[in-house]
């Protein structure tokens, strides 16, 4: 969810404007179709199997193609707001909680929705077999040791959203962000705003209140505690685990705080402003908080990285998103003063900031002061979002969340290049464009759809993305040509509601260890697992299942390395005969050995019939049509070498 959202609770003025210009409309009950396509764009296929399913929450239509949905997992009841109804008082309640007072010149709709916000699942993250599910109201914690029957462990009240998770052994990091986060993960929140509290309208000051990052033991898994809880100037929206190559005593966490700047009254230091009037300022920076892994408690900011700086001016305001579509054209360009998500990979000390009106790339070499290297932008996109390298570190996908996540984006007079992914290349530490994907499939007027987060499904020789679009559901990209992305796979349920938008969808979607949860906003966990299509094969799947971690937050990338399997052999086939790559004597050939290998455990004349192959394919290598080709075929030609079963 984007600084779009989360804004929207200072106070109620701003409040009721900020979802005026949000949603333009969305939530009225009468629901207005998109406007007209601009001059030289196309939107989304409304003959798509996607496009017109039987609404409702549990009982929705679906559709879906390369995958096998398994289970849903309806969210514990705690974490249900428990209605769809405006005039239910719990609507009231939670919206006091919130810090919201007078309500009476929201619109019904809109006092849903943002009800519902609170209740809302966020992120996930994985370590051994345990899930851990966040919402803008605590955490669950899942036993996934068998995915089909998957079990919840505990769920921890701790409200403040957006409760984004993630874990490094011992420890599960928590990011809080709303004025409701108390020190104590208390449910009470604080007295409602009058928006009388200061001059700027903001939350009166309280000693109790906590925006920033929570850190938990879990050496207890049913019971974790809270042990330090590091307090920042705009909370925590969302955070970065970062890992120190070097350093194994210490992790990092990357804050990106996309809200209000608090009084220095509630925590002192903090001060708004642009920087032409105030240089210390917190706005357009990042916080890193350094976390000794042995003492969590003596977690603290060690830097706020001015990532934006101009480096000729030294203007700390030197990124700008240098103007953004709108319906009635460009819109004037504003500054950017924050990251939504950064995603490091620290092998090869880089990270990609979805930041706003930008896309950045930072050297990470020293985590502890990231420095920009690069920066891009682009007038197709609204809000850059988050981000995910390739494999090898050659491409960067980032994602524009236009409208927030809580808006209709995805309608058939909705452009295909807004809201989006973007494809770039990476070359020399520099950011180059190379295409957009979109959700194909049209979806509803109430359906709330953008692109959202994602991660790399291992699949050997290719670079595909499971990502989830809210009420858009799953899809599975295939980016391996970056100037030609496409979808092998999907899910969708029709909208939750067809005349009001009701806050749903997927806000996560991701592999681990041989599946893919999907983080349902409204409805709870869902879990799949691939089937093959014409487009990825059983063999693929295989490969990508034989890969096995023991932790995953997909913020913190890591390399996905494959074994010389034969199972990671026959993908890589499969893929080469796609292609046209080899003959089709070559294929059989090659197939029939391997089978003859794997029958006989790996003896020494099938291993050495194996081995013959490693010439001939190591020289197609040399004289293949593209990379991607000459690639695989070096990958068989290692397997071949000295294969393993």
């Amino acid at each position: 969810m984007s600084q779009l959202s989360i804004n929207t609770f200072r106070f109620i003025s701003v409040l009721f404007l900020f979802c005026l210009l949000l949603t333009a409309g969305t939530f009225a009950q009468n629901l207005e179709p998109a406007p007209k396509l601009p001059a030289g764009m196309k939107g989304s296929n409304v003959s798509d199997p996607r496009a017109n399913l039987k609404p409702g929450l549990y009982d929705a239509g679906e559709a879906m193609l390369g995958m096998r949905h398994l289970t849903l997992l309806q969210k514990p009841e705690a974490f249900q707001l428990g209605s769809d109804d405006a005039d239910n008082p719990r609507v009231q309640e939670t919206l006091g909680q919130l810090g919201i007072g007078d309500t009476s010149k929201m619109p019904k709709p809109f006092q849903l929705v943002f009800a519902q916000l609170a209740f809302a699942n966020s992120d996930l993250a994985f370590q051994g077999n345990h899930l851990f599910q966040g919402n803008f109201y605590g955490v669950n914690i899942y036993d996934i040791s068998n995915p089909a029957k998957t079990k919840l462990v505990t769920s921890m009240l701790c409200p403040g959203g957006q409760g984004d998770v993630s874990v490094y052994k011992n420890l599960l990091f928590m990011s809080v962000e709303m004025p409701n986060g108390r020190l104590d993960c208390g449910q009470q929140g604080f007295p409602a705003a009058t928006g009388q509290e200061n001059a700027q309208g903001l939350p009166a000051a309280q000693k109790d209140r906590f925006r920033g990052v929570r850190i938990f033991d879990i050496s207890n898994i049913e019971n974790p505690k809270q042990v330090a809880a590091v307090q920042t100037c705009r909370g925590s929206h969302t955070h970065t685990l970062v890992t120190d190559p070097k350093d194994n005593k210490n992790v990092y966490i990357y804050v990106s705080g996309t809200s209000f700047v608090r009084q220095s009254e509630e925590l002192a230091g903090c001060s708004d402003g642009m920087p032409a009037e105030n240089p210390n300022t917190a706005l357009f920076r990042i916080d890193v908080i350094k976390v000794p892994v042995a003492e969590p408690q003596k977690s603290q900011i060690v830097s706020s990285p001015r990532v934006f700086i101009d480096p000729r001016t030294g203007a700390l305001n030197g990124l700008n998103n240098g103007g953004s579509h709108s319906n009635n054209g460009l819109s004037r360009p504003s500054d950017t003063d924050q990251c939504h998500d950064i995603t490091v990979y620290s092998e090869i000390g880089l990270a990609a900031g979805a930041c706003s009106g930008n896309g950045i790339l930072l050297d990470i070499k020293d985590p502890a002061n990231p420095k920009r290297v690069d920066a891009v932008n682009d007038p197709n996109y609204a809000y850059w979002h988050s981000a995910s390298f390739s494999n090898d570190g050659k491409k960067v996908v980032f994602t524009d969340e236009w409208g927030g996540g809580m808006g209709a984006r995805c309608r058939a007079n909705d452009p295909n290049v807004w809201g989006a992914n973007a494809v770039f290349n990476l070359t020399g530490n520099k950011l180059n464009f190379a295409s957009y994907y979109k959700l194909p499939a049209a979806q509803g007027d109430s359906e709330n759809c953008v692109a959202h987060n994602g991660s790399l499904i291992p699949v050997p020789g290719r670079d595909l993305k499971v990502q989830a679009w809210y009420q858009g559901g799953i899809s599975v990209m295939d980016f391996t040509d970056a100037s030609n992305p496409f979808e092998i796979a999907y899910f969708d349920r029709g909208p939750i509601d067809p005349k009001m938008l009701i806050l749903g969808g997927d806000w996560s979607a991701y592999w681990y260890n041989g599946h893919i949860y999907g983080s349902e906003i409204a409805r709870g966990l869902d879990i799949f697992e691939l089937v093959p299509t014409n487009a990825l094969s059983q063999n693929e799947i295989d490969a990508a299942r034989s890969v096995k971690v023991s932790e995953f937050n997909v913020q913190n990338q890591e390399r996905i390395v494959w074994g010389k399997n034969l199972v990671v052999a026959k993908a890589y086939v499969d893929q080469l005969e796609r292609s046209q790559a080899l003959t089709s004597s070559q294929i059989a050939d090659i197939r029939k050995s391997i089978q003859n290998a794997e029958n006989s455990k790996l003896k020494k004349d099938d291993r050495k019939k194996l081995k013959s192959f490693v010439s001939s394919l190591m020289k197609g290598s040399e004289t293949a049509k593209n990379a991607t080709d000459s690639q695989r075929l070096k990958g068989l030609a290692e397997i071949m070498e000295n294969p393993v079963l």
